[in-house]
């Protein structure tokens, strides 16, 4: 895998290095599941873990979320943590939040300090220069990301969008779509290749459910620089347990370049 133009350093950990990242999901429904999961996933050493707050019944207390947070950086100790809430037309959980709130409470997640990265949905245009500036002000790396869970579109498309995450001030961009066919799910590791050589920052980048299943496990030969896994609980159709993307990995990009 060709490293990134610009590789994003969070941590200890490389986003678009020579090998591509595991981030395994956090999708408790209140503290105590988030933070058991937490442990029994840093236990399996994932490169990064994403809490999937929009699972977590309490997000409208910030405070709540913040210490929450806290707790699972403790647990965490040097992995980084994504934070990401996701509304239902996102594909994530029904949530009561309006964007504005939403906003709100990734700053105060931010300032908590215990997080390293947002990801936040391409689709909200006028609202991403206050999220970028939020992030930046609390040396939080953004991840802009754009979902497609009813098609795949074109490669230009798919290159476009995360050109546009780039324009936008992305420090990572995804893309993850649903293929209907195996065409779709080698649109979407052309479109990976292609942007890799146009976009000058990491990309992360997947193809959803069983049949794009093969692009967890080889996107990052055609430049995705990370791959979700299962830690304990799925937050995404198709993605695979930890212990066999890990094994995948290891042979892939140890013979597949």
């Amino acid at each position: 895998m060709a490293i990134a133009k610009r590789a994003v350093r969070v941590r200890n950990v490389l986003i678009g290095g020579d090998e591509p990242c595991i981030c395994a999901p956090v999708v408790g429904a209140d503290a105590k599941q988030v933070l058991e999961e937490t442990r029994q996933i840093t236990e399996k050493k994932p490169h990064l873990i994403e809490w999937r707050a929009d699972f977590f019944e309490a997000i409208r207390d910030e405070q709540e979320v913040a210490a929450t947070s806290r707790k699972m950086r403790a647990i965490a100790g040097d992995i980084p943590i994504l934070f990401t809430v996701r509304s239902e037309q996102e594909g994530g959980q029904p949530i009561s939040l309006t964007e504005e709130e939403k906003i709100r409470l990734f700053e105060t997640v931010c300032e908590s300090g215990a997080i390293d990265l947002l990801d936040y949905e391409l689709a909200h245009g006028p609202r991403i220069p206050i999220v970028r500036e939020l992030t930046r002000r609390y040396g939080v790396r953004l991840v802009l990301s754009y979902h497609n869970f009813d098609h795949t579109p074109s490669k230009e498309e798919l290159v476009a969008k995360m050109r546009q995450a780039e324009q936008c001030g992305a420090d990572i961009a995804k893309a993850a779509v649903m293929p209907k066919t195996r065409g779709d799910v080698l649109t979407l590791l052309q479109a990976t290749e292609e942007a890799r050589k146009e976009v000058d920052i990491p990309l992360i980048t997947m193809s959803m459910g069983a049949l794009g299943a093969i692009t967890r496990l080889a996107g990052g030969l055609f430049g995705s620089a990370v791959t979700f896994a299962v830690g304990r609980q799925s937050s995404a159709p198709g993605q695979i347990p930890i212990e066999d993307v890990r094994t995948a990995l290891s042979v892939i990009m140890t013979y597949g370049q």
